[in-house]
């Protein structure tokens, strides 16, 4: 039994019972000015690229039905977008009244 790997991974999961994040995140990066990103951190997690609407798994999408793997998918990367343009009508609004 390899302990180091038992133990990281005891150590991931109690980081994650510890830090609490939510959902989804926004993000940006210097090497991609034009780009934002919406980072989703639940099962499946991807990186989504809103400009080009291009998704990134990062995890493996796992499921005996492909046709439901594929609805569930694009399901969650909707609401990714959603969620993205509500969060931005936010930053709008905060704006308007200053």
């Amino acid at each position: 039994m390899n302990h180091r790997v038992t133990v990281t991974n005891a150590l991931i999961y109690l980081k994650f019972y510890i830090m609490k994040l939510p959902k989804f995140l926004l993000a940006d990066n210097s090497e991609f000015p034009e780009d934002l990103f919406v980072v989703h951190t639940e099962y499946p997690r991807f990186i989504l690229n809103v400009e080009e609407e291009d998704v990134e798994w990062l995890d493996d999408l796992e499921g005996d039905d492909e046709e439901t793997v594929a609805n569930e998918a694009t399901k969650v990367v909707e609401e990714a977008f959603k969620w993205c343009d509500e969060e931005l009508a936010k930053y709008d609004d905060e704006e308007d009244e200053e």
